[in-house]
């Protein structure tokens, strides 16, 4: 008589090889059954290719199937910070007008006219967004430095040490060479935001990757820092009178927020939130790989484009209508203190109507125009967490009607120094002008949020970032060109007549 291989056992007493009966021979079975180390996953019904966890540990196996919840808000709180980070460079650099108009290029501290003050702002206008529109767009086509971590410490980097050789210009004493003191501003300026477009689209393509509201996140926080400029703007005219310090106290600021953005996008891939999406982008792209069968894939980017284009003509708009009127129509030049809100510019000028209005001259601009577009304006971006309306399909509408804000403002008290104006002044009641300049501020928060957080769903998931960036990149594209606009409005209230 002969056992098969697993048949036969030790006896307990001498060792002497005994068959198994049948019942031994059942329980041996079961106890050579696998087991399930994690029954969960099993009874998720995965197919297997997703129950693939080679190469990973186990936490990052589970992150793969369940998604862990956003604890504290910490990722959302990082994507608004970057926000803030991103606008921060150019809202430090306007907010710093008269550091440069009044003092390094001025008469009394080089003792010579320069022709470069009459027209500051236009040169710096130029020398930041070009750059910035360029590399934004060029970013998306080419990635610039290479893997997201890359793109991010370089061009943070980058603004850390231009800011570094800005706030030292500041201190060294340049009276004898306005000249180059000038261009060496102009290269710094444009350097700064080419890094900045990078860093600008990157932040927006990787929010995308994320749920809707993260890409609000980033939204919201570029208006929150326009808001945040405001208030470093009034205290510092409260603590120094000196333009010179005022100008240290915003460069320094910018590099505080620049480095707390750096060091917060390290901590990224520390939360399990991020993390499961960033493994799931990653499980997904290998499994088209294998469906592709090694063949290269290429970004449809003209696909991209043509399915997202509605969300971006609503990201552009809503942009190049609120640049065309805040805040060169916006704002009042000679009814409100230099020193108090530098965003002012020289060529605009609102004026109040009415003396009795509860706002003061001296702060009328202040109030109406820069600290009411930017509260409501964050505002606006901040509603978007709580409801979206209207749908995608029909936002486009709203955008459009927004256009009716230009003519609005052109009927209000506007004035340009050195022009006669020929239009009439149809608006006369401040309060119907605040109210108004209320609406828009909320209604460039959210529609420009809503819009942003709708582009990447118009897409497979796996083009999201791609859409997002283009998103970013039309963004900018907007703000650029109502910039370029606004040089237009003050040749038309002179020369246009009926």
């Amino acid at each position: 008589m002969s056992y098969r291989r697993g048949e036969y056992a030790y006896g307990d007493n001498n060792g002497v090889v005994q068959p198994l009966q049948q019942g031994d021979q059942e329980s041996e079975r079961r106890s050579q059954q696998p087991v399930k180390l994690q029954p969960s996953w099993e009874e998720n019904n995965l197919p297997e290719d997703e129950l693939n966890f080679k190469n990973l540990n186990m936490d990052d196996a589970s992150l793969q199937i369940h998604t862990p919840p956003d604890k504290y808000n910490l990722v959302y709180l990082t994507f608004l910070i970057h926000g803030i980070g991103v606008l921060m460079p150019w809202n430090m650099f306007i907010t710093a007008d008269k550091y440069f108009t009044d003092h390094k290029l001025s008469k009394e501290y080089t003792g010579e006219e320069s022709p470069y003050v009459t027209n500051f702002m236009q040169y710096l206008t130029f020398a930041a967004q070009v750059p910035n529109v360029f590399f934004n767009w060029l970013n998306i086509f080419i990635h610039i430095g290479g893997n997201l971590t890359t793109r991010i410490v370089w061009s943070i980097s980058i603004a850390v040490v231009v800011f570094i050789v800005t706030v030292i210009l500041a201190m060294i004493d340049t009276s004898t060479w306005p000249v180059p003191f000038f261009w060496i501003t102009m290269i710094c300026v444009v350097i700064l935001n080419m890094a900045n477009g990078i860093y600008q689209n990157t932040i927006f393509g990787m929010a995308a990757k994320l749920p809707g509201k993260y890409t609000g996140a980033v939204v919201l926080g570029s208006n929150i820092s326009g808001t945040f400029t405001a208030v470093v703007s009034l205290l510092t005219s409260t603590m120094t009178s000196n333009k010179k310090m005022a100008a240290i106290y915003y460069f320094i600021t910018a590099l505080f927020v620049l480095l707390v953005c750096f060091d917060t996008y390290f901590a990224l891939p520390l939360n399990r939130f991020y993390r499961h999406h960033e493994l799931r982008e990653k499980t997904n792209a290998e499994q088209r790989k294998q469906q592709e069968q090694g063949r290269s894939q290429r970004i449809p980017y003209l696909y991209i484009l043509r399915k997202s284009l509605p969300q971006l003509y609503n990201v552009f708009f809503v942009f190049f209508v609120t640049l065309s009127i805040f805040p060169a129509i916006h704002a009042s030049n000679s009814r409100f203190s230099d020193d108090d809100f530098h965003f002012t510019r020289q060529f605009s000028d609102i004026k109040p109507s009415d003396e009795d209005f509860f706002v003061s001259d001296e702060y009328y601009s202040g109030v109406t125009c820069f600290l009411t577009f930017n509260l409501f304006a964050m505002l606006g971006s901040y509603l978007t967490s709580l409801f979206c309306w209207p749908g995608p399909k029909y936002l486009w509408i709203f955008v459009t009607l927004r256009v009716l804000y230009i003519p609005f403002f052109f009927f209000c008290n506007y004035q340009v120094k050195g022009a006669v104006r020929h239009i009439p002044v149809y608006i006369m009641n401040d309060w119907v002008y605040w109210v108004v300049a209320v609406t828009m501020g909320l209604t460039s928060g959210y529609f420009s949020s809503l819009a942003m957080m709708y582009t990447p769903r118009t897409v497979e998931e796996r083009h999201a970032s791609t859409a997002g960036m283009f998103a970013a990149a039309s963004l900018i594209t907007g703000i650029f060109t109502g910039i370029l606009s606004t040089f237009l409005w003050p040749w038309i209230i002179s020369h246009v007549k009926y």
